[in-house]
């Protein structure tokens, strides 16, 4: 495998991320990370060397993300390797994605300061250079301290978040790990005023999303109709949050019902005060229970 055919895999999967299910896709990247791991135990000019440097770093953390969706530790490892390989290739657009990307790893692990700090660091190692670490970054770091009820805080990095995807070149606003869209930000805008308890905002953020995302894109329209069912549940409806959580996590396509999917749908259950619990919530409680399949 040359360079350029390694820089062509690396970007492919990386457009991979939004369509095709984890546990398939996994095996395939673990395996040309193996060939890019042998290309680089050669001699290598400098240029060559720091070219695949970049790639490896990008392909460790597509590996990390994948882990991550699929509720696997070992994630934790790749974003360290990631990181190392960026620094070592002195890229800051890279590592400045690393930090982003592994932000979300604290994040849905419930490390809300961790993710904070994380998102910080990437928007620190971006600085002025327009780049989607950032962009990346600085929602998620509004998704957090929505979440730990900072609603300045969170106002305050949405505004962050939304500079940086307006100075996103339009090669960067696509859909792929390597890049942040539209859709992606109105997501997460729209979750972020869920947390707030801004349910109308929300609610207004999240359709915005679901009609730009693409129906490819099954993961992130299914977080979509969740965050749509947390805002009922928030709003006191706790048999309409029930039942919309259901029939998402029935009708994703069984191998995109990752381990994050699910998570998150039980994050949905748990919202509803014991006291107001439903024969809806009893029933979505009872399919998160079964086995996969």
């Amino acid at each position: 495998m040359g360079l350029d055919e390694v820089e062509w895999a690396v970007e492919r999967h990386g457009r991979a991320t939004r369509y095709r299910p984890e546990a398939e896709l996994l095996p395939e990247l673990l395996a040309d990370f193996g060939d890019l791991r042998l290309l680089m135990s050669g001699r290598q000019s400098e240029p060559v060397r720091r070219r695949l440097a970049v790639a490896a770093a990008r392909m460790s953390g597509l590996v990390a993300l994948t882990l991550l969706k699929l509720g696997d530790e070992r994630s934790r490892s790749w974003w360290r390797t990631g990181r190392a390989v960026a620094a070592s290739a002195e890229d800051r657009a890279t590592l400045s994605w690393m930090y982003a990307q592994e932000a979300y790893q604290l994040y849905y692990s419930g490390d809300l300061y961790g993710a904070v700090e994380l998102a910080l660091r990437a928007q620190h190692w971006a600085d002025a250079l327009p780049c989607v670490g950032p962009a990346l970054a600085a929602p998620l770091e509004a998704r957090a301290h929505a979440l730990l009820h900072d609603a300045d805080a969170a106002t305050d990095a949405l505004a962050g978040g939304r500079t940086a995807l307006d100075r996103l070149p339009e090669a960067e606003r696509t859909e792929s790990a390597f890049g942040y869209s539209e859709a992606q930000f109105a997501f997460h805008s729209g979750n972020a005023w869920t947390h707030l308890g801004d349910t109308d905002r929300a609610n207004e953020e999240l359709t915005r999303a679901l009609h730009l995302y693409p129906r490819s894109d099954h993961m992130d329209r299914a977080l979509v109709h969740l965050d749509q069912a947390m805002c009922a549940a928030v709003s006191g409806d706790p048999a309409s949050a029930a039942d919309q959580a259901l029939t998402t996590v029935v009708n994703l396509p069984e191998q995109h019902r990752t381990a994050l999917i699910i998570y998150r749908a039980r994050d949905v259950a748990d919202k509803v005060p014991e006291a107001r619990k439903t024969l809806e919530i009893k029933a979505l409680r009872e399919v998160l229970a079964l086995p996969s399949g």
